[in-house]
């Protein structure tokens, strides 16, 4: 006989982990899901910035981010394809937390694991999910593999947290296929690469735009080192990112010297990212279910950062999720309330970077932009001003904000 749950989460990364989190301390039966065993790897810059800090805060866990290994940001570090560099600082002082964080994904999303883990009523890792169980056209399960045997489990709602390489998205029908709406990256971690600083460093170089290359500093001297772009452009340029990133690394006169004593710890490593600025189009939630983080492409459109978004959908799901209880109804018309929130916290910001995007495609736009702020202390004092909330509390670094306001 099948296990029956109030809710059902597939996927225990940054999105399943905080809304398991949320439900549990509202008291519902919650199964939380996952194939691999944590602590895992997850392919990713390892960039913590935007909206994560204030769900991390709502979870409780900041201070447990401060425990784990990362290294503090205090800026974000910006280059034109001519080669302007342009450090540009957060402000500093009177034992003020730093803005940002870079922590390897393999940490983080552990962190967020075990803390959902320690409050959900049931976790099950090295589960692989073959199929979502439908009654009458309402999701109530979900069927999987577990140690061999085919297993079902039932709930009044199942959450697909399952990532852009999950069943959710594609058993429901939410797929992004969208090439134009799809980036492709590639990341690998290195020591001792010269010249690091405590900023993140975003590269707007020939041959990546609208992408960009990035070094996000770690802990003793090692970096998140990689290159994403569009699928379309990559296709369309027919580039092969891993030979671009080595060019860029062995013969650009900005970095070859900067990597002339690093070594490449790391295999090099690919993943897709299913941008929000597909989101509109796609249906990510229905009778019986809801769809978090990548597998309801939620990732940023310019920057690529999908936790902050993926936290986001986690905890706006819960609060609707508990309050389809409230209703004993969770119908597509309760659930609906999901997107609407969702896109009210995060379009604007995801619309507008989606034009960022189209503007970077531009080589002499970005060229005028970083050379703009290179010039200007006034403009360089804004952004640095920016970086702390309207209520006098520093938020994490959001890199596009600084452009928007470059383009001013």
């Amino acid at each position: 006989m099948a296990e029956e749950y109030d809710v059902i989460i597939l996927g225990g990364g940054p999105a399943g982990s905080s809304c398991a989190a949320f439900l549990s301390k509202s008291g519902k039966k919650v199964l939380l899901l996952d194939r691999a065993t944590f602590p895992r790897d997850k392919t990713c810059g390892d960039g913590i910035s935007g909206r994560s800090v204030g769900v991390l805060q709502d979870l409780g866990l900041m201070g447990q981010v401060q425990k784990i290994e990362h290294e503090d940001m205090y800026g974000v570090t910006f280059s034109s394809p001519v080669g302007k560099v342009v450090p540009i600082g957060a402000p500093r002082g009177n034992g003020e937390k730093p803005p940002g964080f870079v922590c390897r994904r393999e940490v983080l999303d552990n962190m967020l694991f075990q803390n959902a883990k320690k409050l959900a009523t049931k976790t099950i890792e090295k589960f692989i999910a073959t199929d979502i169980i439908k009654e009458n056209g309402k999701v109530v399960g979900v069927k999987g593999n577990l140690n061999g045997k085919e297993t079902t489990f039932l709930a009044k709602i199942f959450v697909g947290a399952d990532g852009a390489g999950g069943i959710s998205a594609r058993k429901l029908g939410s797929l992004n296929t969208d090439e134009k709406h799809q980036a492709a990256a590639i990341r690998a971690y290195y020591d001792n690469v010269d010249g690091m600083i405590d900023q993140i460093e975003l590269h707007f170089i020939d041959g990546v735009l609208p992408g960009y290359f990035w070094i996000f500093p770690l802990p003793d001297k090692s970096a998140n080192v990689g290159i994403g772009m569009l699928v379309a452009d990559m296709k369309k340029k027919k580039v092969n990112l891993q030979k671009l990133m080595e060019e860029v690394i062995t013969n650009h006169p900005v970095f070859k010297s900067r990597f002339a004593k690093a070594k490449r710890t790391s295999d090099v490593k690919s993943w897709i990212l299913p941008l929000a600025s597909a989101t509109p189009k796609l249906k990510i939630y229905g009778d019986g279910y809801v769809l978090l983080g990548d597998a309801a492409s939620l990732i940023d459109p310019f920057t690529g950062e999908g936790i902050g978004n993926a936290l986001t959908s986690g905890q706006i799901s819960a609060e609707i999720i508990n309050e389809a209880f409230e209703k004993n109804d969770f119908s597509e018309a309760v659930l609906s309330k999901y997107p609407k929130i969702l896109w009210d916290k995060i379009g604007e910001e995801v619309m507008t970077n989606y034009n960022m995007q189209k503007h970077a495609n531009s080589r002499w736009k970005m060229n005028l932009i970083i050379d703009k702020a290179s010039r200007s202390k006034d403009i360089q004092g804004v952004i640095s001003n920016a970086l702390i909330n309207p209520d006098g509390h520093k938020t994490l670094i959001d890199p596009m904000f600084i452009l928007r306001a470059l383009l001013a």
